[in-house]
């Protein structure tokens, strides 16, 4: 167990890496992942160094977004184990020292749910159609939407049943929106929060935390913003009946209360996209206790963003008592950042806006410099890592692997491509979610379909014995320079970087339990920061972005470097090091 862990505070300074289940590892051939997968990297896991795993959903559904319409919050999906599985995945979890943190999806159900089968079946008016939000329908009729809201997956955001209400899916129609102002809601998701706490789970990521609490009365609905929907961050004082309600914060207080009926007390971290001022509601240590702080993962390469980013962290940090920020890189939402990096990096643009045209076009609209993705990605690590507060890996990012950009449009799952259209297309997801690489010889042969892409053979993802489908999602022929056994062997990969990080992470950081730290000005194309270090040393992280190499202190000793110095001991361009003070 790590030190780190001893701690009942252990997520306060936690690295926590994601895992996306059916794109982790595959035990019995089927081509998707299971929890059972999960098991066998235990020791994968404990030898990079976490503190914790978090495990997207895994439950009943029929992957109409990758299990996030989820069917059954209190069971495993058959494809993907069993709840046996998940007791012994959790206990060889622990046996490593290992945390475990589940995904809770409390802004809707699967259209599959029982709760809303039965408000199906109960119709207009019922006490089980109030768990969910149907509204009339517009028009002589009622044969038009209550609104022109577009749903954040393309299409419109409200669907007709067959009695001609409707209802709010922000997502996809299969996800059906909860009505958090009925009982019946709260006490429903009261009972998961137990069943996973008694189950030996740790802590919690509550899904699209700041969209639970809605306000569909104090205007009319026809009247409302017809950008609400994708309005995640509404102007300062406009009215958002959608998003970041302060009616959220009263459901996380009642949460808390079930979190601290366990010793110790569970934990949960919030996705909430609110801007950085409100983040502290969240993470204060009466509601969840933490939240995502995303501005990492929206960063372009450039000092400024970057800094902004850890001054806001770092704000945010000191105005939630008891709370620390969390730095996210890459997770199973955004493109993944050693090819955001290596694309051309476009000033004050939309966050990911031109990652996204580059995916639109197979990864054919601009070049794609892995090099120098690379390099900045390791540069990136580094000033991630030793930053206080919790680290988020997603699976492959200790890796470098790159966004597969160019996944066959018809062999695509996330639902994002099919409901998307005009200036509102998107090819999704699935380019950061293509099953991992475990062994480089499991390489198959090129496709029929196309060569960049393997058949009979899925690096390791399935079985190494007996016949294996295929994976789920198309394993690119490059992935072969990229496995984790390949890496595992090279004392400049990627991996080898990793474990190098959390190790020194833990002994030279998080050991003193100190959680301050200083942003320092040494330029404007420069990001540094410093913070105590054990042995009453001074630690300091030292970032260039610019297009010379930049001179150290001489006093200073350097414990890592994402590229080697030049020779006369400067840090290059593009580039990070660790250093120690005294």
């Amino acid at each position: 167990m790590t030190a780190n862990n001893m701690r009942d505070d252990w997520w306060k300074q936690a690295v926590v890496y994601q895992i996306y289940p059916r794109s982790f590892k595959d035990v019995n051939g089927d081509g998707l992942g299971d929890i059972a997968g999960v098991t066998e990297k235990m020791d994968y896991l404990k030898n990079l160094g976490i503190d914790a795993i978090w495990l997207s959903p895994f439950y009943p559904s029929d992957l109409a977004d990758g299990g996030y319409d989820v069917i059954d919050y209190r069971n495993v999906d058959p494809r993907l184990g069993t709840m046996a599985d998940f007791d012994a995945m959790a206990a060889a979890a622990h046996e490593a020292g290992i945390k475990v943190i589940v995904d809770i999806v409390p802004n809707h159900t699967s259209n599959k749910h029982k709760m809303f089968i039965e408000a199906l079946a109960a119709g207009r008016g019922s006490a089980a159609r109030d768990r969910y939000i149907f509204r009339e329908g517009r028009g002589e009729h009622g044969e038009l939407p209550p609104n022109d809201w577009q749903s954040l997956f393309g299409g419109p955001a409200w669907q007709q049943v067959d009695d001609g209400q409707w209802y709010l899916h922000m997502f996809a129609k299969e996800q059906p929106d909860l009505n958090w102002k009925n009982p019946d809601v709260h006490e429903e998701f009261k009972k998961t929060l137990r069943f996973w706490s008694d189950h030996g789970t740790d802590g919690f990521r509550i899904d699209v935390a700041h969209g639970l609490a809605k306000d569909l009365d104090s205007v009319p609905l026809a009247d409302m913003d017809p950008a609400a929907v994708q309005h995640v961050l509404p102007a300062d004082g406009a009215f958002s009946p959608l998003w970041d309600r302060p009616e959220v914060h009263d459901i996380y207080r009642e949460w808390r209360q079930v979190f601290n009926e366990y010793n110790p007390p569970r934990f949960a971290v919030g996705e909430a996209w609110v801007k950085a001022e409100s983040q502290h509601l969240y993470a204060s240590t009466d509601e969840l206790g933490q939240v995502f702080n995303f501005e990492f993962a929206e960063a372009n390469w450039f000092a400024d963003e970057f800094r902004t980013a850890i001054a806001d962290g770092l704000r945010a940090a000191e105005e939630t008592h008891g709370s620390t920020t969390t730095w996210v890189m890459n997770n199973h939402d955004v493109p993944r950042s050693p090819s955001r990096f290596g694309l051309p990096q476009v000033k004050d643009a939309p966050y990911h806006q031109l990652a996204h045209d580059w995916l639109l076009r197979d990864g054919e609209t601009y070049r794609e410099n892995r090099e120098l993705g690379t390099r900045r990605a390791r540069a990136a690590a580094l000033m991630e890592l030793g930053l206080p507060g919790s680290a988020y890996v997603y699976q492959g990012e200790e890796l470098g692997l790159f966004e597969v950009a160019n996944i066959p449009w018809d062999r695509l799952e996330d639902p994002t491509p099919f409901n998307t259209r005009r200036n509102f297309t998107d090819k999704g997801r699935d380019g950061c979610r293509a099953p991992m690489p475990w062994k480089a010889a499991d390489c198959g042969e090129p496709a029929s379909w196309s060569p960049d892409f393997i058949t009979g053979g899925t690096f390791g993802f399935g079985p190494e014995q007996g016949d294996s489908a295929d994976a789920h999602l198309p394993q690119p022929a490059w992935f072969k320079d990229f496995a984790a056994d390949v890496e595992a062997d090279d004392n400049g990969s990627m991996l080898h970087l990793y474990r190098k990080l959390l190790q020194l992470r833990q002994t030279v950081l998080t050991a003193t339990g100190d959680t301050s730290a200083d942003l320092l000005d040494m330029g404007d194309t420069v990001v540094a920061y410093s913070r105590p270090a054990t042995e009453g040393r001074r630690f300091l992280s030292v970032t260039n972005f610019g297009d010379e190499p930049i001179a150290l202190s001489d006093d200073a000793v350097a414990i890592a470097n994402s590229v080697p110095l030049t020779d006369d001991g400067k840090l290059d361009s593009d580039a990070s090091v660790w250093l120690l003070l005294g």
